[in-house]
């Protein structure tokens, strides 16, 4: 005899309560013959109802967890039929589609109502889906009321559903909340959660823990933050500290340029909000990067800066000061010190930005990774990065892409980044129709694994409840999260333009609008959160700083307010002109370098290297350590960095195969030939050393450039480097190059010693394979703004990136880098002993009386030269070497020419183009007659649009031609 089912038989429920589970009772049952099988449920259709259903599903649930926690005839019949221990893929009965037809009989439930109630739930479960994944589309998150059409799987009659089926109980097992709820219920708790103020995507993330977490978080609390009235008055005073800012500009400076937060004020709680919680959760540095909308007011407001401060820029008071340097107001950043609530203390720096938008992004994030390396041994968590978007700038700017790309990589990592979108539905004048192709300005953020929430700016507590939960997500998984606030623009791109040019029927919404504050107000006082009294208090409390605040300006008490940028991590460092007098030497005692060098080729026992590195650079360096060769350019570099190391000094190098090198000559990191393992040698000179941070890169330049220059910012005792694959590329980076690199000085005050190593040379390699385009970089040059090198030896390198951390002057460095001549080995241990950096090789193999031609160059060419003039026994020509371009060598070059007789021609010889290379730089800065002495002139490849041939004969030719000419006939 089968055992009878424990399902209670009790007339179908009606009841629409969601605590509908039945409580069966177990009937006697009959010990099962030996190897029997116990039977399905087999109750006749009438009485089998969907809480039955819902109560099999539970035993179902509750055998898979402990077998032993169900009675022994369930756990006979679920072990020997159902095997629910077993995992299954897809549901556990039949479904039918257009292309699977199930023939529906009594033996495949044990009735056609169980067909029918599975097939419900089956759809309810679907309703439930697309909810998660479509229900952004439903949510009303445009203040400014546009809608698009209703999703029709939202819809229950999608499914076939009717009014008679709203109030019949349906099993919500899966999801938040009670276990079983009605059709009416499931949908209004669908729509509170995802179709009010807030709309999320999350269901292209592949993680299932990650999506259930969100499901949790979002559906238990139906999106809505259960607020308290202090949190509330906080929201309150930060869109009125928010709101007057802005009315008080437009009023006091009328038609100046602030480009205002109007219609966005939600910003300022919903970062409140976020340096609150981050506060709390222990994060110790907050980095904000933002574009110039609403810059002011994240200033005043979240920054620190002083109003007076603000306002005195607007009086554009100290124009002297400011002759040839500076920026405008809407571009500066600030430092400041949070207090939070409970007496967290978190500082805060608000990047400087140009006015190339989305280009801070790897800035920001560079200097986190630098704070976090710095201050919490690697701890993300200890760190929090805020980008503030634009809409259009998001979707439409590369940089957007590459910085995405970094935020989970080893090298580049910050523990997740907070994505806030100022969504204004419009960029300058363009609508997004023509901005975009895809629905969503943040739908390029959906190439990572994160949630997206797209918020109604005018709900400021749908703002705050979207916060908690990107702070909550940021916490837990590390990962990136984006907040897209939909908002509008109250005024044109800036306050001098007229938008109803372009936009006039949003315009003509935006004009009838009340302010976000006033419709908080109103509602808050409506529920009685609040009097009206008390918001009028806050506004006029805050009415009042901000006239004594204008008072202060006009009165000059603003002056000498602005944080000291040579302060703390900076004391001790400088800017400004190049420091002749005094400097150090950056040699290294013989046996340092002999111990250095030695340690570096000792690999761990059974590490096997591939037998070309073994033979041809470890070897090699085991004979320059016993000084039968010379030193090439890679042992060079790496007994600098081992010094440097030793010292104290982190070295960062980052690049696309910097690893490896290009062109194969570096093998800082090695790989073992049997079993792939890594293995880098200069993290093992000594315990107490700093490490070398070493990392392939993408394949980007703008982002990577932009991180690695942002990283230099907070790290001026480090040197940090990166390295193009081939100096050509670099111009992919144009925009970081020019309006931070060799600019932050002059627009910021902010210095940095970021080292751009950059391979340059002519070599038959065609026209995307020869030059950094060093002419670009010279033209930049002013007022000792960056160095620009070009070493030719091993040993002038070695001391080259010495200096650059030894001495305390920090400017960028940008380095011409060799290609073939990085196997050359043309220094000894001795010359990295003493000394410094030469800025100019004099030539000491001719008599300077003989001389009737000296030749100048940098770089490669000085070789060519040097092999000519010795096949052509021309003790007549002297030959020298300006290794440094910029800041003028002028002293050192000097020094190199005393000697020679006035009138002796001076010839610079490159293999750039005329127009290329530093001929034209050098003819302008030294002029027809080299100090009133040596006449100048040039030799070069005739002017041209590309920097060289794409054909190895002609390079060849062209090569040929320049050095006959550079010694005459």
């Amino acid at each position: 005899m089968a055992p009878q089912t424990a399902v209670s038989s009790a007339p179908k429920s009606s009841k629409t309560s969601g605590d509908s589970t039945p409580s069966p009772t177990a009937a006697p049952v009959a010990s099962p013959a030996s190897g029997s099988i116990p039977a399905a449920p087999t109750l006749p259709p009438s009485e089998l109802n969907i809480d039955a259903l819902v109560y099999v599903e539970q035993m179902q649930e509750a055998y898979a967890q402990d077998p032993l926690s169900v009675p022994a005839d369930w756990q006979h019949y679920f072990r020997t039929v159902v095997r629910s221990s077993r995992p299954q893929l897809g549901p556990s009965f039949p479904t039918a589609s257009l292309f699977h037809a199930v023939t529906v009989t009594q033996s495949t439930f044990g009735s056609a109502a169980a067909e029918d109630a599975a097939a419900l739930q089956e759809k309810v479960d679907q309703l439930i889906r697309n909810y998660r994944l479509r229900g952004h589309i439903a949510a009303k998150v445009d203040p400014l009321g546009s809608t698009r059409p209703f999703p029709a799987e939202l819809n229950p009659e999608f499914y076939g559903f009717t009014d008679k089926d709203l109030d019949k109980p349906f099993s919500t097992i899966r999801s938040a909340g009670p276990n079983v709820r009605t059709l009416r219920q499931i949908v209004e708790w669908l729509q509170n959660t995802y179709c009010r103020s807030i709309g999320a995507q999350f269901l292209h993330i592949d993680s299932l823990t990650v999506r259930e977490w969100l499901q949790n978080e979002m559906e238990t609390s139906e999106n809505r933050l259960r607020i308290t009235r202090d949190t509330q008055v906080r929201i309150l005073r930060r869109l009125t500290d928010a709101t007057l800012f802005e009315q008080f500009i437009a009023k006091k400076f009328l038609g100046k340029k602030a480009f205002s937060l109007q219609g966005a004020e939600s910003l300022m709680p919903l970062l409140d909000l976020a340096i609150e919680q981050a506060g709390e959760d222990g994060v110790e540095e907050v980095v904000i990067g933002m574009a110039h909308r609403g810059r002011l007011n994240v200033l005043a407001n979240i920054a620190g800066k002083k109003p007076r401060e603000i306002f005195r820029e607007f009086k554009d008071l100290d124009a002297e000061a400011n002759m040839g340097r500076g920026d405008v107001k809407y571009h500066l950043g600030y430092d400041t010190e949070w207090i939070t609530q409970t007496e967290k203390q978190v500082h805060i720096s608000l990047c400087v930005n140009p006015s190339h938008l989305e280009f801070v992004n790897p800035v920001a994030l560079g200097r986190m990774r630098a704070k976090i390396d710095r201050i919490a041994a690697g701890e993300p968590l200890k760190g929090l990065v805020i980008l503030i978007h634009g809409d259009a700038a998001l979707a439409g700017e590369g940089v957007v892409q590459e910085t995405l790309n970094m935020s989970e990589l080893k090298g580049y990592s910050t523990g997740g980044t907070v994505h806030i979108v100022i969504n204004n539905q419009v960029g300058f004048t363009t609508d997004p129709e023509d901005a975009r192709s895809c629905t969503y300005s943040t739908d390029i953020c959906k190439m990572l694994q994160i949630p997206i929430f797209h918020v109604n700016g005018e709900d400021p507590e749908a703002v705050a409840q979207t916060i908690r939960l990107a702070m909550e997500f940021r916490k837990k998984f590390q990962r990136d999260v984006v907040v897209d606030m939909y908002c509008y623009r109250l005024r044109g791109h800036n306050e001098g333009d007229e938008p109803e040019f372009t936009q006039p029927t949003m315009y003509k919404k935006i004009k009838a609008k009340k302010t976000v504050l006033e419709y908080y107000v109103e509602r808050l006082v409506n529920m009685g959160g609040v009097t009206q009294a008390e918001a009028d208090r806050i506004y006029q409390y805050k009415e009042q700083q901000l006239e004594e605040e204008l008072q202060a300006a006009a009165s000059g008490q603003a002056n000498a307010l602005a944080p000291d940028l040579m302060s703390g991590i900076w004391k001790g460092f400088e800017g400004g002109p190049e420091p002749l007098k005094n400097e150090p030497s950056t040699g290294v005692p013989l046996a340092k370098l002999k111990d250095l060098l030695a340690r570096q080729l000792k690999l761990p026992d059974g590490f096997t290297p591939h037998p070309t590195i073994q033979k041809f650079v470890l070897a090699n360096r085991q004979e320059m350590l016993e000084g039968t060769k010379l030193l090439d350019w890679g042992t060079a570099e790496s007994l600098a960095f081992g010094s440097l190391l030793v010292d104290g000094h982190t070295v960062r190098f980052t690049g696309q195969d910097v690893g490896r090198g290009t062109f194969s000559h570096r093998h800082a990191v090695l790989s073992d030939y049997n079993t792939g393992a890594k293995y880098i040698a200069l993290n093992h000179l000594s315990e107490n050393q700093a490490p070398l941070e070493i990392y392939n890169s993408p394949l980007s330049e703008t982002g990577v450039v932009g991180f690695e220059y942002g990283y230099s910012l907070d790290a001026p005792n480090d040197l940090v480097l990166w390295e193009a694959q081939f100096g050509d590329f670099v111009n992919a980076a144009q925009v970081i190059i020019d309006q931070f690199i060799v600019s932050g000085e002059d627009k910021w005050r902010r210095l940095s010693g970021l080292v751009m190593l950059l391979p340059h040379g002519f070599e038959g390699s065609g026209p995307e394979h020869s030059s950094a385009r060093l002419e670009r970089f010279l033209e930049l040059c002013a007022g000792d703004n960056i160095q620009v090198c070009v070493p030719s030896t091993p040993g002038n390198y070695f001391h080259m990136l010495r200096r650059q951390v030894v001495r305390k002057w920090r400017k960028p460095l940008i380095v011409m880098t060799p290609k073939s001549l990085l196997r050359m080995q043309a220094s000894s241990l001795a010359d990295c002993t003493e000394g410094t950096f030469q800025r100019v090789i004099a030539d000491t193999q001719v008599n300077p009386a003989k001389v009737k031609k000296i030749l100048a160059c940098s770089g490669k060419i000085y070789f060519e030269l040097a092999k000519r003039r010795d096949e052509l026994k021309r003790e007549d020509v002297a030959i020298i070497r300006v290794e440094q371009l910029y800041p003028l060598p002028t002293e050192a070059l000097k020094e190199a020419l005393k000697g020679y007789k006035d009138g002796t021609p001076l010839i610079w010889v490159q293999e750039e183009p005329e127009n290329m290379g530093a001929w034209r730089f050098l003819r302008i800065h030294y002029g027809e007659t080299v100090f009133g002495r040596f006449p100048l002139s040039g030799h070069a490849r005739k002017a041209s649009g590309s920097p060289a041939t794409g054909s190895t004969k002609s390079h060849e030719t062209e090569q040929e031609q320049l050095l006959v000419r550079a010694f005459g006939s």
